[in-house]
């Protein structure tokens, strides 16, 4: 009782198709719509076809964004492996918009010879339903096809190089500054919401295989580092560690003191740390450390063991026997600073 559309990769062959067609249902009225019809001509046979005035209707992918017609109610897509992904997912979508139940069949050529992308993509679109479809669809197009341009290094400046997020950060900072460039207003000093200091300590820190072996809970426990801010929220993390795992592997003891200094060099305003062997480069955002007169007089006082450089960048002369030495050392260091700030601020209050 319902309308059908029969949908075909290429115009080529399509008059030919209809006919077949048209010879194995006598009965079915049967009519073409393409992108080389005229306007008009197009236009008068998807409102006849709206209209019920006939009922198959032969075309190409040009109706995967057409009217929504709730009679028709099932979809013949021909040489189906010769569709895009997300061209079969539109396709599909175009039946089943009415209470009446809706079909839609894939063909395939005689013996099932098809490249493995197309036989990737009809099995993916098996697996597709529900809520989140569309995302899920987008993800694996992706996968298949590949990014293009916008994430290679033709438009993103070899953004594989930097990591996505990292891009995103970068991007951000540029576009702010371009703002405050032609609003006339100077930028600010403060580092922007979701700063992340770079931090070369020469420190193996993660959480291995052999520590957490499933995949899926490894990139669950990264993502919830990412989101701790405070000291006491770390540590209840490490415990957490230890009830669940009976013990913190070496590396993720690492991961969680790194977790620590990020934090500190966010309150702190510093941009960069570079560890080596003779000690540790430390630089502020934008050259700006909040009490400079407590800093400079914290130098002079450790002449020899803290230095200022041209550069504004401050060098820690110390040499770490081991990993664990040198992480606490640039904590201990971090310490210091954080005491400055908050010495600073009392002798404010108490004046």
């Amino acid at each position: 009782n319902g309308q059908v559309y029969v949908v075909t990769p290429r115009i080529e062959g399509i008059e030919t198709l209809a006919k077949n067609l048209q010879d194995l249902v006598p009965e079915a009225k049967v009519r073409l719509a393409h992108g080389q019809m005229g306007k008009d001509e197009l236009e008068q046979v998807m409102e006849d076809f709206y209209d019920g005035k006939f009922n198959v209707l032969v075309a190409t992918a040009i109706i995967e964004s057409g009217l929504d017609i709730p009679t028709a109610n099932t979809m013949i897509i021909h040489r189906a492996d010769r569709f895009g992904l997300a061209q079969l997912y539109q396709l599909r979508g175009r039946v089943g918009r009415s209470k009446a139940r809706a079909y839609a069949y894939f063909l395939i050529p005689d013996g099932g010879h098809m490249t493995d992308d197309a036989e990737k993509r009809l099995k993916i679109l098996q697996r597709l339903e529900g809520i989140g479809a569309g995302f899920t669809l987008a993800s694996y197009d992706m996968d298949l096809r590949g990014p293009g341009n916008l994430l290679g290094a033709e438009q993103s400046g070899h953004i594989r190089e930097v990591g996505f997020e990292l891009y995103n950060q970068m991007l951000r900072e540029a576009i702010e500054s371009l703002r405050a460039e032609r609003a006339g207003t100077a930028p600010d000093d403060t580092p922007p919401e979701g700063f992340v200091p770079t931090l070369n300590l020469g420190v193996s820190f993660l959480i291995p295989e052999s520590y957490a072996p499933d995949l899926n809970l490894r990139l669950s426990l990264y993502r919830r580092l990412s989101r701790l801010t405070e000291a006491a929220e770390v540590d209840t993390f490490r415990d957490e560690l230890l009830d669940r795992f009976g013990h913190v592997a070496p590396e993720v003891a690492a991961l969680l003191d790194v977790v620590h200094l990020r934090n500190q060099c966010r309150r702190l305003n510093i941009e960069k740390i570079e560890v080596g062997e003779k000690g540790a480069v430390i630089s502020f955002y934008k050259d700006r450390f909040a009490k400079p007169q407590q800093l400079l007089h914290y130098i002079l006082e450790n002449a020899g063991v803290v230095t200022l450089r041209p550069d504004q960048k401050i060098v820690l002369h110390r040499r770490w026997p081991d990993p664990v030495a040198r992480l606490a050392g640039i904590r201990s260091f971090l310490d210091t600073l954080e005491k400055l700030n908050e010495q600073k601020e009392e002798t404010a209050r108490s004046a």
